[in-house]
């Protein structure tokens, strides 16, 4: 009988120890650390979802973009085109605000954005009184645009950090747009470069049906004449 009883102590400790260890344990639960940074899962009494929760779309797989060699190129109707180092980037004004990502197939999560104001990009390279479009592209080719005044009434932010962890390659290191309000296909990833414009722009999605305006709640598709 003492053996059978040592052999149950044994056998659910084993349990415990493999249910601890192979991800069963809720992520609300459990401390998760990102090259030594650790993911916040709550903030201002809002709950995270937990990076490793989070869907994620790309048109060619997740991009590796090196931190020391990456620039991000600003230019179109502006008076002073420039590249940004990413330490130039981190080193400008941060903000961070908890915004709701919405996918047009129905799913979303809840996420710490943390970055700097696309405004202040804006007063750094002296964008021009006619611009009214602005159209971030990424490494992998993928496009898209937003009207400049959403933009700046809005305090939009380009990401650099996601639940106070810097951004994973998957998730768009070394920028993500973080569009408010807008469906996901606005929010680009792996952004390498924004230009001004003057006229209206339609990026990878847009060109294959999708909304340009992509509010959430309203149509996913608009018609073409």
């Amino acid at each position: 009988m003492k053996q059978i009883h040592l052999l149950l102590i044994i056998s659910v400790a084993f349990t415990v120890f493999l249910t601890a260890f192979s991800g069963c344990v809720s992520d609300r639960e459990r401390t998760v650390i990102y090259d030594n940074e650790t993911e916040t899962l709550s903030y201002q009494g809002e709950q995270l979802t937990p990076i490793a929760q989070q869907r994620n779309n790309a048109i060619r797989g997740t991009q590796y973009i090196d931190r020391e060699s990456y620039r991000l190129r600003v230019d179109g109707l502006v008076e002073n085109p420039r590249n940004f180092t990413y330490e130039e980037i981190i080193g400008l004004p941060q903000t961070s605000k908890v915004i709701e990502l919405n996918c047009v197939e129905g799913w979303s999560f809840n996420a710490k954005w943390t970055g700097v104001r696309i405004a202040e990009i804006f007063e750094e390279t002296g964008v021009m009184e006619n611009a009214t479009t602005v159209i971030f592209y990424s490494t992998d080719g993928y496009s898209t645009s937003l009207d400049k005044d959403y933009l700046l009434e809005n305090d939009i932010i380009l990401a650099y950090k996601l639940n106070d962890v810097t951004l994973p390659p998957e998730r768009g290191f070394p920028l993500q747009l973080v569009a408010e309000d807008k469906y996901g296909y606005k929010w680009a990833k792996w952004i390498v470069r924004i230009e001004l414009s003057d006229s209206p722009y339609r990026g990878y999605w847009e060109e294959r049906g999708y909304n340009n305006i992509a509010d959430v709640g309203g149509p996913a598709f608009e018609r073409r004449r």
